[in-house]
């Protein structure tokens, strides 16, 4: 009977389209080990627990570790805000949006892979080569815990309850070594992350579909379809969904970094002034990378387990909805004028970057690919469709 698709068609080709994919590994998946057995932490991890609850070891006394990295919110802030207030006062704001921490356990040290492209490293601009690198930073920040030293924050850590604990475990005159005490809490923080079942348990609906252990709906399995399509939504390109060839379940980050123009966002207290530019890569505090121009303005892909429990997105907190994100993904260089300012009637694209690095921005691939007035890559109902596969990627399913 003619061309015409019916609405069953589609699903079986949109069922197609997701199991072919899911029976070879994606090239850029990362490996890694699938969750051991339920075991108990080491007592150094079980000391990492009480320390990323501890309000006690900030300025204000009233922020910890979980404070941003919520557990109830899949170790993600639990509000919209652009960027966490932070300091003595609690009025300080940050100048990124404060990432999700679950999974990172198999990110590794910042480094450039044999083509050249830059990969892993912890936070936005990957600065810190470790988990405990990244535990260390908060505690002195300025705009975040703002303890004014190293020795103020063991000072605190020798009063806290759990004070006994760590010297069982690290040594009964720890507290005297304050460098030595700092590197060991912050070695207890990576060790909670690294063996806390949570941080990395893989118990998505998704994982539970790869298992054979559920099916997904119609509408989910269509958004995978589009995920995949490298003309369409193209997300596994920096986001493998499919299993490794080892049959490890997919990160859905393969821990590079991305230019993609986000528009600057007025809510945060440092785009105030106008001078003021975050240029991710290149800008890192040890200057390493500030002759690589061509990394300005590069952020680190996030892995998008959990994302649809997400409040804000972006490195700058920019939106605060999927639909706006996968809307501007789609529609950047179609409808530019959605999402930059315009002035004397020209669209000032990519303002959040200086003009000589606006070149840096990912143009060349689906969904960028597009001139204004051409058609999206993605039409309505299949962002719609994209956002209903992303929420099977959220932990705690149940089969």
């Amino acid at each position: 009977m003619g061309g015409r698709r019916t609405r069953a068609d589609l699903a079986n080709a949109a069922a197609i389209a997701v199991w072919l994919p899911l029976l070879v590994s994606c090239g850029g998946s990362p490996s890694h080990e699938q969750p051991p057995a339920s075991t108990e932490m080491s007592a150094a991890a079980k000391l990492g627990e009480q320390i990323f609850s501890d309000a006690s070891l900030s300025a204000s006394r009233s922020q910890a570790c979980s404070s941003c990295h919520q557990p109830t919110n899949a170790h993600a802030p639990d509000n919209a805000r652009a960027a966490q207030l932070g300091g003595p006062g609690l009025d300080l704001q940050g100048v990124r949006q404060a990432p999700g921490i679950r999974y990172l356990r198999f990110n590794t040290a910042f480094f450039f892979d044999a083509d050249g492209t830059p990969t892993g490293g912890f936070f936005w601009d990957g600065r810190a080569p470790s988990l405990q690198a990244q535990a260390a930073e908060p505690f002195l920040n300025p705009v975040e815990m703002a303890m004014p030293s190293r020795a103020n924050v063991v000072e605190r850590l020798s009063q806290a309850a759990y004070a006994n604990e760590f010297r069982a475990v690290f040594g009964s005159n720890i507290f005297a070594d304050v460098d030595g005490a700092y590197e060991r809490m912050t070695f207890a923080i990576a060790q909670y992350q690294k063996e806390d079942e949570e941080f990395a348990a893989f118990t998505s609906k998704y994982d539970a579909f790869l298992r054979g252990q559920a099916t997904l709906a119609p509408r989910e399995l269509r958004g995978l379809a589009l995920f995949n399509d490298r003309n369409k939504g193209n997300c596994a390109a920096c986001h493998p969904s499919a299993k490794g060839a080892d049959g490890t379940l997919p990160l859905f980050t393969d821990f590079t970094y991305d230019n993609l123009g986000v528009p600057r966002n007025p809510e945060l207290q440092a785009n105030n002034d106008p001078d003021h530019f975050d240029l991710g890569l290149c800008a890192r505090p040890d200057g390493s990378l500030r002759p690589r121009a061509d990394l300005c303005g590069a952020f680190k892909v996030p892995s998008l387990r959990n994302v649809a429990l997400r409040r804000t997105f972006f490195h700058n907190g920019r939106s605060r909805a999927l639909k706006d994100v996968l809307t501007f993904y789609a529609q950047r260089d179609t409808n530019p004028d959605k999402f930059y300012p315009v002035a004397g009637g020209v669209v000032q694209k990519f303002d959040d970057l200086p003009a000589q690095y606006r070149g840096n921005v990912n143009r060349t691939e689906a969904p960028y690919n597009r001139n204004p007035g051409e058609t999206p890559a993605l039409a309505d109902d299949e962002i719609d469709d994209l956002i209903a596969f992303l929420g099977t990627l959220s932990d705690g399913f149940v089969p």
